[in-house]
């Protein structure tokens, strides 16, 4: 890809969960989160160029369901930079998607994180991945996991992260929806459903011992989402798609985050296309896509010398 002297281009993972237990609301409305991400290999793409003020484009998957004004978490990203640093440089951010748009998959997110460091770079600003990962802290909860990537377990609102050991790489399988979920609407309808009483969210340490044994027939058994009864009750035709899953013989199939994306777990790349082709035969997703997991970070992919 050609890009004008001077940009920044930053890849930064989409994510799902693995496991995603939730927690009654505390006194503002927030819930407790026990939560393991996986980032994997469908990536969003920010090109950073100088400019006098902050502006933004995008293409790619969902390009067009995509704010470009103020409302736009990489705009929020780079302008929370500036305040930050004092920095009064302008860029132009220029978002190339794959992650789907509303689908739990962390994209908006992604985008949050790759604008912060192709700005960081751009500008050179000088933050380190810590001071980074505060700023993303303020931006979202899933912000933070799009910097560091790979495996790892997510605590708090699911932006207090520990790195989390994994063998060996997963292959999954994503049914992806026209139509996305509200996030707020799936808590709500969780709390609805019984919610506002859940216990302390706790992960199940077997989860943990079958990510570092890189066994994905013993992860299968621990896959878990809180919210997909909720995300059930709102949009019943997702329980197709976990059935399709199961009929084609995926490990097992989970909601990843808020939904409506589906995470199927396959053995292999050959099982996962098998696995994919039945699940788009039974015409339950927009689109249905193979990938693998964990895969790192937020990254600078290239920086194009000149001023």
């Amino acid at each position: 890809m050609n890009h004008p002297p001077g940009a920044v281009c930053v890849r930064a993972p989409g994510k799902i969960n693995l496991a995603l237990r939730v927690g009654a609301p505390d006194e503002d409305g927030y819930h407790p989160l026990a939560t393991v991400f996986q980032a994997v290999s469908l990536h969003e793409d920010v090109i950073a160029t100088r400019a006098d003020a902050l502006s933004l484009t995008v293409e790619g998957r969902d390009a067009e369901r995509v704010p470009t004004d103020d409302s736009n978490l990489a705009l929020r990203a780079a302008r929370l930079l500036q305040e930050h640093t004092g920095i009064t440089a302008g860029a132009h951010l220029h978002i190339v998607k794959q992650v789907p748009v509303a689908g739990g998959m962390g994209g908006g997110s992604a985008d949050a994180a790759a604008a912060l460091l192709a700005c960081d770079q751009l500008w050179d600003a000088g933050l380190d991945r810590e001071q980074l990962v505060r700023l993303a802290r303020r931006l979202g909860a899933d912000v933070p996991f799009a910097l560091t990537g790979l495996t790892a377990i997510g605590s708090g609102r699911g932006d207090v992260l520990t790195s989390a050991m994994v063998g060996g790489s997963y292959h999954w399988v994503l049914a992806v929806q026209d139509t996305g979920l509200s996030t707020p609407e799936v808590f709500a309808a969780f709390d609805d459903d019984g919610g506002t009483h859940a216990p302390a969210p706790h992960l199940d340490d077997a989860l943990l011992v079958a990510l570092r044994g890189g066994d994905p027939l013993a992860l299968a058994r621990h896959l878990v989402n809180d919210l997909e009864e909720a995300a059930l009750d709102l949009r019943p035709e997702l329980g197709d798609v976990i059935a399709a899953a199961d009929r084609a013989g995926a490990l097992a199939a989970v909601l990843s985050g808020s939904g409506p994306t589906v995470a199927a777990l396959a053995l292999d790349e050959r099982h996962a296309r098998s696995v994919a082709a039945v699940v788009q035969e039974a015409e339950v997703a927009r689109e249905v896509l193979v990938v693998t997991g964990p895969v790192p970070g937020a990254r600078v992919l290239e920086q194009v010398s000149g001023s």
